[in-house]
């Protein structure tokens, strides 16, 4: 009877750690959900699980990171890389949210492009903002951001993010400021009150978003005619059956996702595994044939066919005259912009 007990004791205890390695070997990716948190399940999570053995738990969040914030500085850590924007990369770094990358164990900084290297994040993939629109509600074909604020030769209402980043940089170009000059002259202060002195000419014909998956809906209800929007968003629509709705490419803003590891996180070196995998080139392709973000390992593109290349951003023929975010300018000047266009905005 004792034998038997110290037996059951020992087979429970084994149990238990191997429970707590199990637990302790899982890394949890978190994401912002939707069409691209499904895509990177396909094409990252679910093949890495596969391939490696490893337990990845997959989460979402609103891109707010005060539970980041709250975490690290607690020293309760349960996330281990987070999907963060550009803007938020730079200045998390600097206010010490994020691990530093080793970048020995991500891969070649050749293999990637330019962009998505930075110490504290790994670019994840490549988006741009775009004009999208309905054909079946607009005569013409809409090319740029003076046709957007063109409301004579297109009428209808317009769909614009609830946020200074992008409708400022939109509103020079319509403005008639090349796409190069976009960001020297927006660093001045007249650069600033001529953007803003343009989009009092367009504020009684826009219907704000604040979710990715809005201006697609808008378009396809006819709430909007044309909107500013996420060209992954208007590509996973037309997948769906919404072929009336359109891109332009002229004038558009491209940008990176990035992952970045919570400071204090338990399994830094799991986790930089993880992306490792998720940077390289055949899961890089594999994302881009499931939404149209592009990839930012350069050895992806000669992975995919003409047709997915045609509806990625960082394709040579959709980046000729569009423009990188300058992650730079929104760390620098994000913060009173952002407070005198919602001010603005609220008048």
């Amino acid at each position: 009877m004792k034998l038997k007990s110290i037996k059951t004791i020992c087979a429970a205890s084994i149990v238990a750690l191997a429970t707590a390695a199990s637990a302790a070997d899982a890394i949890t990716v978190v994401n912002y959900g939707g069409a691209v948190g499904n895509a990177q399940k396909k094409a990252w999570v679910d093949p890495y699980k596969k391939t490696t053995g490893a337990e990845v738990l997959a989460a979402e969040y609103t891109g707010d990171l005060a539970k980041v914030k709250a975490m690290v500085e607690t020293k309760q850590v349960t996330w281990d890389a987070v999907e963060v924007q550009s803007s938020d990369v730079g200045r998390g770094c600097d206010d010490g949210l994020f691990e530093k990358i080793d970048w020995n164990n991500i891969g070649k900084k050749s293999d990637f492009i330019p962009e998505a290297v930075t110490p504290c994040g790994v670019g994840s993939f490549v988006w741009s903002t775009v004009l999208a629109y309905n054909a079946d509600r607009v005569k013409g074909t809409p090319n740029g951001w003076k046709d957007f604020w063109n409301v004579k030769q297109f009428p209808g209402k317009r769909g614009m993010r609830k946020e200074a980043r992008s409708n400022l940089e939109f509103a020079l170009m319509a403005d008639g400021v090349e796409p190069k000059d976009v960001y020297p002259v927006l660093a001045t202060k007249v650069g600033v009150e001529r953007a803003f002195k343009k989009m009092d000419e367009i504020r009684s014909h826009v219907q704000w978003w604040e979710a990715g998956a809005q201006p697609p809906q808008f378009l396809a209800a006819g709430d909007v005619v044309m909107s500013t929007a996420y060209n992954g968003r208007i590509d996973v629509a037309q997948r769906d059956g919404n072929k009336s709705l359109r891109v332009s490419w002229a004038q558009s803003i491209f940008d990176l996702d990035y992952w970045v590891i919570p400071k204090g996180s338990k399994n830094k070196t799991a986790v930089e595994k993880f992306i490792a995998y998720a940077s390289s080139a055949a899961p890089q392709a594999e994302f881009a044939k499931l939404i149209a973000y592009g990839p930012v390992n350069v050895g992806a593109p000669a992975k995919l066919d003409a047709a997915t290349l045609t509806g990625l951003p960082n394709s040579q023929q959709n980046r000729q005259s569009a423009i990188q975010q300058s992650l730079q300018f929104w760390t620098d000047h994000g913060e009173e912009l952002e407070q005198r266009f919602t001010a603005w905005a609220s008048k």
